[in-house]
């Protein structure tokens, strides 16, 4: 387990779902149908779907739970005609493209110009749905079968990376790691198609370590939580000293690494840490962001150790290194070979040489 002023320790019970928080709506007689219900569809706290004639809140992260016969879903009234995105014919994908500055509604689903779909989850004036994840989620067109992949696809399909975390929390959602590959065009995307999945495997099999087979959100040992605010940082701990422990696949901690990360991802880390354990999107692009930009206790960047040819145990040393390579930790770093020989295994490819560090 990391002991990296970016990570934080993991010890207990995991914490179960995302923290999603559902603002209250005044139901309307005869008020506008949100986007119908699907089954296949990914909803989390605050969504809404339409279904017989009522329109729906989701509570918290919910799949295939049919509204009204699920305790997730809390009726906001009866509706009636057509509100956001008109659903296209079956077998087709033929929602709007997206225009900037338009102001959209919950619900609305529009391809962007990347080719995907998005839904929007809050009312926004507009906002770029490859940037603004707080208010977009990748959605599923009816036609498509799957979500549509970035530019260039993602090398993990949705089944591999269920089959790699078969234990996972919820909050962990595969559309969330695909949404989050737009804050680094490269990460799993440089290279030979053996190179790729090597790199996803390791940054897969590193986050697995951390978290316990994505189970943990958040750090467990809560005594910790007022050590990670840095006053002699000019900006100091706005959103309370104990705010900043550790989140996400890498566990992101300290207010100076929320205040970088959230630099780097256009996104207000330091006043919002909460947005890493609420917003699976968010997390997944806190972990791709220490695997794409910092060296860590190592002497490179994870993504330059796999892309580069120096094989995964430098990633090892580039996320925890001080504390198990060179004999430290051998069992840890055991832990993570091991996860990662599994990782390509299912991807198909070999792992490579120098797996150890």
């Amino acid at each position: 387990m990391s002991r990296l002023r970016i990570m934080a320790s993991l010890a207990a019970v995991a914490i179960a779902g995302a923290l999603a928080v559902v603002l209250p709506v005044s139901p309307a007689s005869a008020a506008a149908c949100a986007t119908p219900w699907s089954s296949s569809a990914v909803y989390t706290g605050g969504m809404t779907a339409s279904y017989n004639a009522h329109n729906w809140s989701a509570k918290w992260w919910t799949q295939n739970e049919v509204p009204g016969g699920a305790d997730v879903w809390a009726d906001q009234g009866s509706c009636s005609g057509g509100g956001g995105s008109t659903p296209p014919p079956s077998g087709s994908c033929s929602y709007p493209s997206w225009v900037a500055g338009r102001t959209y509604v919950t619900g609305d689903i529009v391809k962007y110009t990347n080719g995907q779909y998005y839904r929007a989850t809050h009312d926004n004036p507009g906002y770029d749905p490859t940037i603004s994840t707080w208010y977009w989620e990748p959605y599923t067109c009816s036609g498509g079968g799957s979500t549509p992949p970035p530019t260039g696809g993602f090398v993990v399909s949705e089944a591999q990376f269920n089959q790699m975390f078969p234990g996972r929390n919820s909050f962990y959602t595969y559309n969330g790691l695909v949404a989050a590959l737009s804050a680094y065009s490269t990460f799993a995307n440089t290279g030979s198609d053996t190179v790729k999945k090597q790199e996803a495997a390791a940054f897969l099999a590193n986050v697995n370590h951390e978290t316990g087979g994505l189970v943990y959100i958040v750090e467990q040992n809560t005594a910790n939580y007022p050590h990670y605010c840095d006053t002699s940082q000019p900006y100091g701990c706005p959103a309370g000293q104990a705010a900043y422990y550790g989140r996400g696949p890498i566990q992101l901690s300290w207010n100076f690494n929320y205040k970088a990360a959230g630099d780097a991802l256009g996104i207000n880390l330091l006043n919002n840490p909460n947005l890493v354990q609420t917003d699976a999107a968010v997390a997944w692009k806190t972990g791709i962001w220490y695997w794409m930009s910092q060296n860590g206790p190592g002497t490179m960047t994870a993504h330059n150790a796999m892309v580069n040819g120096y094989g995964f145990g430098q990633t090892i040393r580039s996320i925890n290194g001080s504390l198990e390579c060179d004999g430290r930790n051998p069992a840890q770093v055991q832990s993570r070979v091991s996860a990662y020989q599994r990782f390509t295994q299912i991807l198909g490819v070999s792992p490579g040489n120098n797996l150890s560090c």
